[in-house]
């Protein structure tokens, strides 16, 4: 049996808000890298925490990805059936 769902709201205990934080910031890393390694697909995920520290996971290089990113979104023309097909 699952657990059930957690109210979303602002965890007021700062400690307890710490700890939710790098759980789920561990969760997503390793859920960014099983989508990049199971489909197959450039996956980049950027996290700031509340203290401005920076994490990040680029499964070819964030760099990379994030120029493909606004080769992407930046060009004039409208590329849409690109994006679906890259």
């Amino acid at each position: 049996m699952g657990r059930g769902r957690v109210e979303l709201k602002r965890i007021e205990n700062k400690i307890n808000r710490q700890v939710t934080f790098s759980k789920r910031r561990n969760g997503l890393l390793k859920k960014a890298y099983e989508l990049s390694v199971l489909c197959d697909a450039e996956v980049a995920l950027i996290i700031f925490s509340s203290r401005g520290k920076l994490y990040e996971f680029g499964s070819s290089g964030m760099s990379k990805t994030l120029e493909r990113y606004q080769r992407c979104c930046f060009t004039p023309q409208d590329n849409s059936l690109e994006r679906e097909t890259q």
